[in-house]
């Protein structure tokens, strides 16, 4: 397998979408349905590359984001917002923001040049 990606988001469908598609394209996927894990997985799997979902259950998604961001050994991880939301493109700027914003419903190819994109980097 290739890159490893770890998919945070509380739909299961959006989730079977992207591993679907992130396999086929030969990167190796883990994924959570909630926030409450993110650091540990990240930890446990190093992976290259976090899709994380802006609004989880019990979590902020912008919150995670930035606690990954501020962290010494994850800083440099890169991280792909998901959101429905049209205005986090706001926030771009700001200390702890992800590296890019993939806005639902996505284009498969959107997700699969966007991650390869953040990869690359």
């Amino acid at each position: 397998m290739g890159k490893k990606i770890l998919i945070v988001d509380d739909n299961e469908f959006i989730i079977e979408i992207m591993t679907y598609i992130l396999n086929n394209k030969g990167y190796e996927v883990i994924a959570l349905g909630s926030g409450h894990e993110v650091i540990n997985q990240i930890k446990a799997n190093n992976p290259d590359l976090v899709i994380l979902d802006l609004m989880l259950p019990g979590a902020d998604g912008l919150e995670i984001c930035k606690e990954i961001k501020g962290n010494t050994d994850t800083k440099h991880l890169p991280i792909i917002m998901c959101t429905g939301r049209d205005n986090l493109q706001l926030t771009m700027n700001k200390p702890g923001c992800p590296n890019d914003v993939l806005y639902k419903p996505f284009d498969v190819d959107r997700l699969v040049n966007m991650v390869a994109y953040q990869l690359a980097a």
